[in-house]
């Protein structure tokens, strides 16, 4: 207290863990509330940079809808608070009677995507999914990401072994579906994306975007090229048949490579002209693009969730770490490079074979990495039959807002047995929940970027110390899922000595001490353990990414799989005739930089200004259908429809509509009253989970087809 008996103020500092970006914060507060957020300029990768979301970490901390502790909901619909000891014994009770009368497989966990931006949770989550024993193991990875892991592991050994562009060194850069300018990146940790392309153009390189939408990112690139949803992959095919057939591979430095002989009989028929019919790019400009890429200096192509998101989205991420493969920018400063994390993700032992080992029961869609897609979640709880599920555990989850066909995932939690939901909000889908369980959470935990690092555009570190103390009535995410771990599984005596003695410093400690620049591996260097990164509280900079093949490869064989067998036999399949013609819009989704999903829209302060969600349409076509800016449209798919505002601009390629993922904050009953006030609609409740990338089950939102009408 200072004499006055005002609280004094203190800074911390602490990375932003709300999304990719991992921004670096300078914070004041008094122990308790949050004075000011702003960007550390001591950050070894953002250097200051920050954006509104960072800001909006007060929000979150301040916010009353957050709950404080365990809530049971009653016989009447309404949740009341129960003690940790009771909350404790009804879901490992409920849980353990479930599994033992249906089955290991009759209960199911969902993990969000904050799971992967807090180190406790994603630690002890593989804790409770082997306690759980239980096939039905989903994530959020398969509403986003898949296919760049596939790709991983199929190519180079590991789905972890994620190459990212070194974008601060590139001289040419090719994005498709992507909007680096409000995600910051993504599986591309790099703050300030703003910045880093206006420095590509700065030192006399080159960036294009791809994109069904002028996008953010759009007016900071040389050249825009629209393309119609879906079809990346009949471009992408082109761009390498171009490459192949005018002699502008570089494949010598890759003395490591295995099935590239493969590559020019795949490609050959796969002309620019052929792909101009199905993507509307133009057969010239294709050809120039693969040109222009192959003579640069330094050359990367990136693509992000226009391309995952779609049917081809498999293909798609081999064919784009292929083009950067042939043209000698894999594993080269101002290409496509593996970083090195002080915390290993990936062990000796690769992955390659975790791919359809088992398949789900109603559709079979493929296992990967022991999780199902997340398309499937709904009809494995609502079909009867053996191993149908019963009860299901969501971490930090909103699959209602989030995956396809909300509707029928609502009506899927509405009919479990039981749902024990990990989170600190009543929303979308926690409202059917028996039991919430809430924890910490933003400035009241310790924090380190366990996969941020892994695929960071530099190799940096940091320790993040808890700023402000919690509630102590709380349990942090992983201390409930330690407990739960006990509750419901069985444990060998070393397995369960280890939990016991687990906690999350401990764990890092272990993996910072025998990582690659830690304390066991240089003794007597100053090598890297915990005690030294919390010396260090803006973090250390480990330097540029450097080139690591084959050394990094964790194949069988330790070469590079330039045509993995499931590709090329998804390749064989590939449509190669005109797309038949469909009545209506392909509907795309977008991303605002104020925005993260759907549980930032709690936060007044991201919330401010006109309203976001919007029906996008090119004004061509406002015009023929007589639609009129800000007019309410019916917009309606197969699974159902939504009225919303429409907005028209030239910013969009006909024949293609956008509405903003993470909206429809109509359901939660006064539980988040700021997001209700500024409720949208669902984009989910129009996309189809029928409709799915079929090599790896990832949800294919982008192209679905609607129709649109006046309200």
């Amino acid at each position: 207290m200072s004499e006055t008996g005002q609280k004094e103020s203190k800074v911390s500092y602490r990375s932003c863990n709300l999304c990719e970006a991992v921004c670096g914060l300078s914070i004041e507060h008094d122990g308790a509330e949050v004075i000011s957020i702003r960007g550390d300029k001591e950050d070894p990768l953002s250097k200051g940079h920050i954006c509104p979301k960072g800001t909006a970490l007060a929000d979150i901390h301040a916010d009353p809808d957050r709950l404080q502790q365990p809530m049971l909901k009653g016989e009447d619909g309404t949740f009341s608070p129960i003690s940790w000891a009771e909350a404790y014994e009804l879901a490992g009770s409920k849980i353990s009677a479930i599994q033992k009368e249906h089955g290991n497989d009759a209960v199911g966990m969902y993990l969000g995507n904050p799971t992967v931006h807090n180190f406790g949770a994603l630690v002890f989550q593989t804790f409770l999914k082997e306690a759980l024993d239980s096939r039905n193991q989903y994530a959020a990875t398969s509403l986003d990401q898949l296919p760049h892991h596939l790709a991983a592991s199929q190519m180079f050994g590991h789905g972890l072994l994620i190459p990212v562009p070194d974008i601060d060194r590139t001289d040419h850069m090719v994005i498709l579906g992507a909007n680096p300018a409000a995600s910051n990146g993504s599986l591309m940790t790099a703050p300030g994306m703003r910045d880093r392309l206006r420095a590509i153009r700065e030192r006399g390189g080159k960036v294009i975007l791809i994109d069904p939408r002028e996008t953010e990112s759009a007016k900071l690139a040389d050249q825009h090229h629209f393309i119609s949803p879906g079809t990346d992959v009949y471009l992408l095919a082109a761009f390498l048949h171009v490459l192949l057939t005018d002699d502008l591979v570089t494949l010598s430095q890759y003395p490591y490579l295995k099935n590239a002989e493969k590559l020019a009989e795949l490609f050959q028929p796969w002309t620019p002209k052929l792909a101009a019919i199905h993507c509307g790019v133009p057969a010239e400009e294709i050809r120039a693009m693969a040109h222009e890429f192959a003579k640069a200096k330094t050359a990367v192509i990136y693509g992000r969730m226009g391309v995952s998101t779609q049917a081809h989205g498999g293909l798609c991420h081999w064919l784009m770490n292929t083009i950067n493969l042939v043209t000698g920018n894999l594993d080269r400063p101002g290409g496509q490079m593996f970083s090195k994390p002080a915390f290993p993700l990936v062990g000796r032992k690769g992955n390659a074979h975790e791919f359809r080992r088992w398949s789900s029961r109603v559709r079979g869609l493929p296992e990967f990495e022991g999780s199902l897609p997340t398309s499937v979640l709904a009809e494995e709880i609502l079909t009867p039959g053996e191993g149908q599920m019963k009860a299901l555990i969501t971490n930090a989850g909103n699959p209602v807002l989030s995956a396809p066909n909300g509707k029928k995932m609502e009506q899927a939690l509405k009919g479990l047995d039981f749902y024990l939901a990990l989170d600190i909000y009543i929303n979308e889908s926690t409202r059917h929940a028996d039991l919430i369980l809430p924890s910490p959470t933003g400035l009241e935990t310790d924090h380190f970027d366990l996969v941020f690092n892994a695929v960071s555009v530099r190799d940096v570190v940091k320790y993040s110390a808890q700023t402000i103390p919690p509630n102590p009535e709380l349990s942090y995410d992983w201390e409930i899922m330690k407990e739960l771990s006990f509750r419901v599984g069985k444990f060998g005596f070393l397995k369960g000595k280890f939990l016991k003695w687990a906690t999350p410093d401990r764990i890092l400690n272990l993996g910072l001490s025998f990582g690659p620049y830690g304390a066991f591996r240089k003794p007597f260097s100053g090598g890297l353990n915990l005690k030294r990164l919390r010396a260090k509280p803006h973090g250390i900079d480990l330097g540029a990414l450097k080139p690591s093949l084959p050394s990094a490869l964790r194949t069988s064989d330790r070469k590079v799989n330039v045509v993995p067998e499931i590709y090329e036999e998804a390749f064989a399949g590939l449509p190669c005739g005109p797309a038949e013609r469909v009545e209506g819009f392909q509907l795309i989704g977008r991303r605002h930089l104020r925005s993260n999903n759907s549980w930032l829209h709690n936060s007044p302060r991201l919330m401010k200004g006109k309203n976001r969600c919007t029906l996008m349409m090119n004004e061509e076509d406002a015009t023929r259908l007589q639609l009129e800016d800000g007019q309410i449209v019916t917009v309606t798919s197969r699974v159902g429809e939504i009225k919303i505002p429409l907005e028209t601009t030239t910013a969009i390629m006909a024949g293609v509509v956008s509405i903003p993922h993470g909206y429809g904050h109509t359901r939660t009953e006064k539980s988040l009253v700021t997001a209700e006030a500024n409720a949208g609609v669902s984009i989910n409740d129009l996309t189809d989970e029928l409709a799915v990338d079929e090599l790896t089950g990832n949800a294919a939102f982008s192209g679905q087809h609607v129709t649109i009408t006046a309200a």
